[in-house]
C-alpha cells in the first residue's frame, strides 16, 4: 500500500465517515505526511502498512527536538488515528502507536476577557466607516452567541430566526444547533444589515452570508483575526487575544453567573460535556455563593 493512497483513502475516511471539518481533516493528514515525508527523506524502504514500531517512536525522537510537549501529543494523537484507520480496513492486523506515550501535559485554562476589556475592545472599533459597524457587529456576535469563528464566518440571513431569539449554526462536522441571541445582540447584526450591507455589491454565490468585506465576498478565518489583533493593540491589551477569547469569555461568564454546565455544553456544541468542564477551572470564586445558597446545611 502506497503512502499517497492511504492518506486519500484516510481522508475519505474522515470526511464521509467521521463527518470533519475541512480544517481538522488538514489537520490529521499533515501529521501522516510529515511521517511519509520522514521515510521518503531516510530512504526508509517502508509502506503504512508494514512500517513499524521502531520506525515511528525514531519518527517522534526526531520530531520532538523541534515540537513542543502539546505539538508532539497532536502528533502522535493524528498518528494513531491514522493506523487505527487501516486496522479498521483490514490493511493491518494491529496499530504501531499502541505502546508509543503521549507526552503528560498539563490543563491549559483558555485566555478570558473581562467586561470591561470586552467594552473597551468594542469602544474602540471606528464607527464612522462602514466596516467598523460590521466590526461591531462581529464582537457582539462572537461574545453574544460564543461562536466558534468558523461558525461565525459561515453564518447565513437564512440562519436567522430573530423573532424566536435564535440562530442556526453549523459547527464542527457540519453539524447544525439552535443558539439563543440575546436582543443586545440582534440590534447590532441588524443596524449592519439593514444600513451597511445594503451598500454592498454582494458577489454571486456570496448572497447569504451574514458578513461581507468590501468587496461582497465572504469574510475569511484570518480577517477575524486581524480584526481582534488590531483592536487588541489599539487598547494597549496585554493579552494573547483571538476571535476564540470571546468564545471563552462567553461560557465563563455565564458559569460565572450561575448558569447551568449542561446548558453551556449545549449552547458552545461540545459533543461530551467533559470538554465544557474545563471552564469549571477558569474560576473557581462563584462555587462557594454555589454551596452556601443550595446547600441545606447552610
Amino acid at each position: 500500500m502506497k503512502w499517497d493512497a492511504a492518506i486519500q483513502d484516510f481522508e475519505h475516511y474522515l470526511r464521509l465517515e467521521r463527518g470533519l471539518a475541512a480544517h481538522s481533516i488538514s489537520n490529521y493528514t499533515r501529521d501522516v505526511r510529515k511521517l511519509r515525508t520522514y521515510v521518503n527523506t531516510h530512504s526508509i524502504p517502508l509502506k503504512p502498512d508494514v512500517i513499524s514500531r521502531d520506525e515511528i517512536e525514531q519518527f517522534v525522537y526526531e520530531m520532538a527536538k523541534e515540537l513542543n510537549p502539546r505539538s508532539q501529543a497532536r502528533l502522535i494523537s493524528g498518528l494513531r488515528s491514522f493506523f487505527d484507520y487501516l486496522v479498521f480496513e483490514g490493511y493491518r492486523k494491529e496499530s504501531p502507536m499502541e505502546l508509543i506515550e503521549t507526552p503528560k501535559l498539563g490543563r491549559k485554562l483558555p485566555d478570558t476577557l473581562s467586561l470591561d476589556e470586552i467594552d473597551a475592545l468594542i469602544k474602540a472599533i471606528d464607527l464612522s466607516t462602514p466596516e467598523g459597524e460590521r466590526n461591531r457587529s462581529i464582537l457582539e456576535t462572537l461574545y453574544g452567541c460564543g461562536l466558534r469563528v468558523s461558525e461565525l464566518v459561515n453564518l447565513r440571513l437564512s440562519d436567522l430566526y430573530f423573532d424566536e431569539r435564535f440562530i442556526k449554526v453549523t459547527g464542527k462536522g457540519d453539524k447544525q444547533r439552535f443558539v439563543p441571541i440575546a436582543n443586545h445582540t440582534i440590534k447590532y447584526i441588524k443596524l449592519y444589515s439593514n444600513e451597511v450591507r445594503p451598500r454592498i455589491k454582494v458577489q454571486k454565490g456570496h448572497e447569504d452570508f451574514v458578513f461581507l468585506n468590501r468587496r461582497g465576498k465572504q469574510l475569511t478565518r484570518a480577517m477575524i483575526f486581524t480584526i481582534v489583533k488590531t483592536l487588541a493593540e489599539k487598547i494597549g491589551l496585554q493579552k494573547n487575544i483571538s476571535p476564540h477569547t470571546f468564545r471563552h469569555s462567553f461560557a465563563t461568564h455565564l458559569l460565572e453567573n450561575g448558569a447551568d454546565l449542561r446548558a453551556i455544553q449545549q449552547m458552545l456544541g461540545h459533543e461530551s460535556i467533559t470538554t465544557t468542564e474545563i471552564y469549571m477551572h477558569v474560576d473557581r470564586s462563584h462555587l462557594q455563593g454555589v454551596l452556601e445558597k443550595f446547600h441545606p446545611r447552610n
